[in-house]
């Protein structure tokens, strides 16, 4: 993988159409993350947000355009350039994506031994240190099932930053989780961010977690069939005239013309 310049953005989209069998999602997309930002992917449901999150790492393949991820184009990368990529992205999925007959510490290392030629000494020694980051510390061989869900998405958290990524890419991180466990998660996310300086990209619809913690927002409408609103959202909710816009932002009903 090719040295990543701190000039270039972290992500850049270019003229991205993609879609399902006719059904068009995304119709010459493009936008920016800057190196750094913590970035929101909005929208009501039924937006394309999930299928973006695919395509952007790369589980899923446009019809057009590019997908650069750390100077990379993952839309004509070859295996051992993808490879590259991978190392340098960490993904949270929604559900955690944890396998349930594997402790904690065991999830944490399969990227490790995947990706890395460290030694089990050491590959002990990231999984401890990942999931002290998470507050985690001493659950190392816990199995899934025996923990909370805002647990088990921190344990994801933790398999998905093992290798150290420039980027991290979450995926509804508070969908199931009561308002105090999705509160510490939104402030893990920040703390990641301003501490490590890692990207961070959110999926979201939880407005009040958008409200925390984005630096910069796209809000996607699928009738438009891409973006109807970028930048800061608090500045999005008091000065944005778009309805759409001003419906979600204001938890208001779309007021409709007859």
């Amino acid at each position: 993988m090719k040295p990543v310049s701190s000039n270039e953005p972290a992500i850049c989209v270019e003229g991205l159409d993609a879609g399902y069998a006719d059904k068009v999602i995304f119709d010459r997309l493009s936008f920016q993350v800057e190196r750094g930002e913590l970035f929101v992917i909005l929208g009501g449901s039924g937006c394309g947000k999930s299928t973006l999150l695919r395509l952007l790492i790369g589980l899923k393949s446009p019809s057009a355009g590019r997908i650069l991820i750390n100077g990379v184009d993952i839309t004509t990368a070859d295996e051992m350039a993808m490879n590259g990529v991978r190392t340098g992205i960490g993904v949270l999925f929604q559900s955690g994506a944890l396998f349930g007959s594997m402790t904690l510490a065991e999830n944490v290392a399969l990227p490790l031994k995947e990706y890395t030629n460290l030694s089990p000494d050491a590959i002990e020694r990231v999984v401890a240190m990942k999931l002290a980051m998470v507050s985690l510390a001493g659950h190392e061989n816990h199995y899934p099932s025996e923990l909370s869900g805002g647990m088990v998405k921190r344990a994801g958290l933790a398999r998905a930053m093992a290798l150290d990524p420039s980027i991290l890419f979450f995926d509804e991180p508070s969908a199931g989780l009561d308002p105090i466990t999705a509160a510490e998660l939104d402030q893990l996310i920040k703390d990641l961010n301003r501490g490590l300086g890692t990207t961070v990209v959110v999926v979201t619809h939880d407005l009040e977690s958008i409200m925390t913690i984005a630096d910069r927002v796209i809000m996607l409408d699928g009738k438009k069939k891409g973006i109807i609103a970028e930048g800061d959202p608090r500045e999005l909710k008091m000065h944005s005239q778009d309805p759409l816009v001003q419906s979600f932002f204001n938890r208001e009903p779309l007021k409709t013309v007859l």
